[in-house]
């Protein structure tokens, strides 16, 4: 449901600016170029001050913002700019503008199948090799369509093995090894990815029993893998436990917490293992024999592709990544871009968050910046909202962040969407437990742009959680949901402000 907003409702508080009522009183700002209060403006007479705002949100723990003219980079207004907070998914913005910069709005990521002989009436005399170029965005129909360019080459089976390469990137067992072992947004990352590196498990009520089943479905297609597994066992807590063993991905569910059926999406930890069984089903489906795939680290010298497939662009892959804010999108091309930058492959996700660290400071004139990763997932990271105006500021030079970022609706005190609101806003959102960001660019309505970035965190509550708790914290949606109509209020207040 949507509803429209007046000027009026917008200028006295239809939306966020309800904020305002009531609350103890916060820090002051250290910065505000303008008065709050001339005797007979209306309009700023009823502006809630900073301290209201902050105040009446009740989160505790920190809140730091700070807003710019986008265009000259004057900073308007700002409240403990200069304190780092967890980003948390507002990171990607930095890692899109690390990205463009070094692989370029053009660029895409490409799988190859590789052959280590000469075919011969269709047999590949030697290995046949799928490997990955870092794709993120690779789905089981696109292995499907590879399948059907290898046959297209004329092959038709192998005397040596099917061997799978993901060493393009440096594989990571997990983004973020804080997170619980089976949240799907946590998964491994490799150099040969497949479906965000997630496996499908669903399971439905078969009379005492359940029937399970674990696939890499898509689109068009189903096919079940052997490198996932699942068993139900009778409990009812934890609801799932992961093991490495024998070469899988070994699940078990909790019986009790099964209901009538259901599914979801698993993170994947063998990234190379999954990819590989999929693309030998779709290989066997058009007559091609390919034995079980197996994982090497070095692509043999001398071999040649048969077969490939590529990625969309970069632009269209990070405009995805920043609506939808897919982590594992987020590691894949921000490694990309350090092995580009460095001229070698980074030994992992902490240093390739130090590569894209030291761009932000030599190329952006923005020290500071303190990730662990690209996504935002880990906590650890940690950027002052100031730095963060300052990265957009100069990123907003060449035009190529603002139009990936997704735009940011308005909401009224019922949060219904309000449509037609006089400020249109793009940004990228950012949400841990008891951790929210907002960073990005305001259109005022008469024409001013603006760039800002809004932290907030209660690290101390965050920091009491059990793994467990951190899938669905008791209070973390109704905190995330006041840190938003916060971070509104803040831009509306904003827009009366600095419109002219």
């Amino acid at each position: 449901m949507t509803t429209g907003v007046s000027r009026r409702s917008f200028l006295f508080g239809a939306g966020a600016l309800a904020l305002s009522a009531g609350g103890a009183m916060a820090r002051p700002p250290e910065v505000s170029l303008r008065p709050v209060a001339r005797g007979d403006d209306l309009r700023l007479r009823n502006l809630p001050s900073i301290e209201e705002i902050i105040a009446r949100a009740k989160l505790d723990g920190t809140v730091g913002f700070c807003v710019s003219d986008a265009a000259t980079g004057e900073v308007l207004e700002s409240h403990d700019a200069e304190i780092g907070l967890p980003p948390a998914s507002v990171a990607k913005a930095l890692t899109s503008g690390y990205a463009l910069a070094h692989l370029g709005p053009d660029h895409r990521f490409e799988t190859r199948v590789l052959v280590t002989g000469a075919v011969t009436d269709g047999v590949v005399q030697g290995d046949v090799i799928l490997a990955g170029g870092g794709d993120p965005t690779l789905e089981t129909d696109h292995l499907a369509t590879l399948a059907q360019r290898l046959k297209a080459a004329g092959v038709t089976g192998a005397t040596g093995g099917f061997r799978v390469w993901g060493g393009a990137l440096p594989y990571q067992h997990d983004i973020d090894t804080a997170q619980p072992d089976h949240v799907g947004y946590n998964p491994a990352v490799s150099g040969l990815c497949l479906n965000y590196n997630r496996v499908h498990f669903e399971w439905r009520r078969a009379g005492a029993e359940y029937e399970v089943t674990m696939d890499a479905r898509s689109g068009a297609h189903r096919p079940e893998v052997r490198m996932a597994r699942m068993a139900v066992e009778a409990r009812s807590m934890p609801v799932y436990t992961y093991n490495d063993a024998n070469g899988q991905d070994a699940w078990t569910v909790a019986k009790g917490a099964l209901g009538s059926g259901g599914a979801r999406w698993l993170p994947v930890r063998k990234p190379e293992l999954y990819a590989g069984e999929v693309f030998q089903s779709f290989a066997r489906a058009q007559g091609i024999k390919l034995g079980a795939p197996q994982v090497i680290e070095d692509l043999p010298k001398g071999a040649e592709p048969v077969a490939r497939i590529e990625s969309g662009l970069l632009t269209d892959i990070l405009h995805d990544m920043m609506t939808y804010s897919t982590n594992l999108t987020a590691e894949v091309v921000g490694l990309s871009a350090s092995r580009a930058r460095l001229g070698r492959l980074p030994r992992d996700l902490r240093e390739s968050a130090g590569a894209l660290n030291d761009w932000a400071k030599e190329s952006l004139g923005v020290p500071e910046i303190g990730l662990v990763d690209h996504s935002g997932l880990g906590d650890l990271s940690r950027v002052p909202a100031a730095r963060m105006m300052e990265a957009l500021v100069a990123l907003h030079r060449d035009k190529q962040l603002k139009p990936l970022m997704k735009p940011f609706l308005m909401r009224d005190a019922q949060r219904r969407v309000m449509d037609n609101h006089p400020i249109a806003v793009h940004a990228k959102t950012g949400t841990l437990n008891f951790v929210s960001g907002l960073a990005g660019f305001a259109d005022l309505p008469k024409g001013r742009e603006l760039a800002f970035a809004i932290f907030t965190a209660d690290l101390d509550r965050r920091a009491k959680l059990t793994v467990e708790e951190r899938e669905r914290p008791d209070g973390a949606s109704s905190w995330n949901v006041r840190a938003k109509m916060l971070q509104q209020a803040l831009i509306e207040r904003w827009g009366v402000l600095y419109e002219t």
